[in-house]
């Protein structure tokens, strides 16, 4: 019995709508990093991207369990001394839920040009309406 592995031109993506209102930020954006992988597929090879796109939608009400949102902190450094910058989840899920919807997904990708050609097919929006519905994306449960 042989193995296949699956090649780059034979992967056929569909695409995916994960609704993250009331569900904890990190468990949504672990599914959808198993489905930007395409860990969920017979044919998932590592070093291969055969995952799917998938839309997030209602990235404003996910909820952020225990006492994250007041310990948890977003940290960017210019490099420079004294170049630190931290923005508390509270006020980040305010501003910017999308974005913080992509550092989690991101965190749970690969470091690599892999990680980053799967990062590009995640669609993240606060409300509950996008602009793909020409893809005739399927509802993940």
């Amino acid at each position: 019995m042989s193995t296949t592995m699956a090649r780059k031109e034979t992967v056929e993506r569909k695409w995916y709508i994960l609704d993250a209102a009331d569900k904890p930020l990190g468990r949504t954006a672990a599914t959808a990093a198993v489905l930007l992988r395409g860990k969920h597929k017979p044919i998932f090879t590592p070093h291969v991207d055969c995952g799917d796109f998938v839309i997030v939608l209602n990235a404003d009400k996910a909820v952020l369990t225990g006492k994250k949102l007041e310990q948890k902190y977003y940290r960017t450094h210019s490099g420079y001394a004294g170049g630190l910058k931290e923005t508390q989840y509270s006020r980040l899920m305010q501003e910017r839920p999308a974005f913080a919807f992509e550092l989690a997904v991101k965190g749970m990708l690969g470091k690599n040009s892999l990680g980053r050609a799967q990062l590009k097919r995640l669609k993240v929006y606060s409300g509950g309406e996008h602009k793909h519905a020409s893809q005739k994306p399927e509802i993940w449960e």
